[in-house]
């Protein structure tokens, strides 16, 4: 029996593409869905008031942040990190298998689990499937992830082999770790980009008892076709009556290309990482507004946005707080950000349940492949510079070097 209730409510004709019901123990969410990622129980500069403002239905927080700081006895003594965070929809905590795969020179890996120095205090940890899990049941979240071990996406057959097969061992003992729990636990697929292992992984997976499966494994290092030819093989073999969770990807795009394969949850740092370099995803396609073009402009962010940010500021005073290194500057574009993903994901939902999405696909996936055409960057010009002669050698040491030269 299912802790975590899933409902399918509509299928596109034309694709996998589905809407979807989760019922969860802090509410219901629809499918597809992104999750806003609360790394250490916040979401970079923004409160929980102004993500629900912007639509978000369920947050992602980490399991190896938080067990470094501010600690499990926090948790244990407040309640979890709903009431920590003042936060009362859903939650869902990673298992930390990918930052322990990001300390690549700074931990052990065993069949116990990951030894590693906190980057806190210096103090040493094990990071096993059971202690990932007490860690989760402290926080208290409505979905949590088994520890898994994920390597890079390049990786060797036999390499990413002996990972899967970590993965699947790790997944019984996170579930005996479980026990009557109320929260919901999804396995992770794992096999980098090798059929073979992505089919074994994804029927050995399907067969354990957990409440959704999510595909792990990708977005480090893959090319694009091959995160979605691997996203598509694994989907056709997850169970239909669960939910399915790509994990770290990424970007509109993605997330479109993804939905048409039959993935119904999605999480990324990229809304809030590429808004304090100074990028925002438009309806037009990427704009950069730390470039130069945009220091005079009075126009909005996204003329067909209607967040505040795009509502209330012009391009100019972006530009300003960006070049600036101002913090309002970073929030304002991550509220842009967030805000075109929840409209995005909502309006995905509709054009599914509307039996029109096959034609939203097509026309969303050319204008979201756009870089900034209002304004395209030149490419670098190379330009012939003639130096004086190399007496020693009796040759021109004339060179043709790059000069960039762009428009920002």
């Amino acid at each position: 029996m299912t802790r975590l209730p899933f409902e399918l409510t509509a299928q596109d004709p034309n694709s996998s593409a589905r809407t979807g019901k989760i019922s969860a123990l802090h509410g219901e969410i629809s499918t597809p869905v992104f999750m806003p990622v609360g790394t250490q129980g916040t979401v970079k500069g923004l409160s929980v008031e102004v993500l629900k403002e912007f639509g978000a239905q369920i947050l992602l927080a980490n399991t190896y942040h938080l067990m470094l700081r501010p600690g499990i006895e926090v948790f244990k003594k407040i309640g979890g990190l709903h009431r920590f965070m003042n936060w009362d929809r859903p939650l869902l905590t990673d298992s930390g298998g990918f930052q322990i795969f990001s300390l690549s020179e700074a931990r052990k890996m065993t069949e116990q689990g990951a030894y590693f120095q906190s980057y806190v205090d210096g103090a040493r940890h094990l990071l096993s499937p059971e202690e990932s899990i007490r860690q989760q049941l402290a926080i208290g979240s409505d979905i949590m992830m088994v520890l898994d071990q994920c390597v890079d996406s390049r990786s060797s057959h036999q390499t990413s082999k002996d990972a899967m097969e970590l993965t699947h061992r790790w997944a019984l003992r996170s579930l005996l770790a479980r026990g009557d729990s109320e929260q919901a636990l999804f396995g992770i697929v794992q096999g980098a980009c090798f059929e073979d292992l992505r089919r074994q992984s994804a029927e050995c997976l399907s067969e354990m008892p957990f409440d959704g499966l999510a595909i792990g494994g990708l977005a480090v290092g893959e090319s694009k076709a091959q995160r979605e030819d691997n996203t598509e093989l694994v989907t056709s073999l997850m169970p239909k009556t669960k939910p399915r969770y790509l994990m770290g990807v990424g970007t509109p795009l993605d997330l479109l290309e993804a939905v048409y394969r039959g993935v119904d949850m999605f999480d990324c740092i990229m809304p809030s990482s590429l808004a304090k370099r100074g990028t925002v995803f438009t309806s037009r396609g990427k704009l950069h507004i730390y470039r130069g073009v945009y220091k005079f402009s009075e126009d909005a962010l996204d003329p067909s946005c209607t967040c505040s940010t795009c509502r209330v500021y012009s391009r100019a005073y972006l530009h300003h707080l960006i070049k600036a290194d101002e913090v309002l500057g970073w929030q304002l574009l991550s509220q842009h950000n967030f805000f075109f993903y929840h409209q995005m994901m909502s309006e995905i939902r509709s054009s599914i349940q509307n039996h029109k999405f096959y034609t939203y696909y097509l026309e969303k996936r050319v204008a979201w492949d756009r870089g900034d055409e209002e304004n395209p960057m030149n490419p670098p010009v190379r330009r012939r510079v003639r130096r004086k002669p190399a007496h020693d050698t009796g040759q021109d040491a004339g060179q043709d070097t790059a000069a960039p030269r762009t428009n920002s």
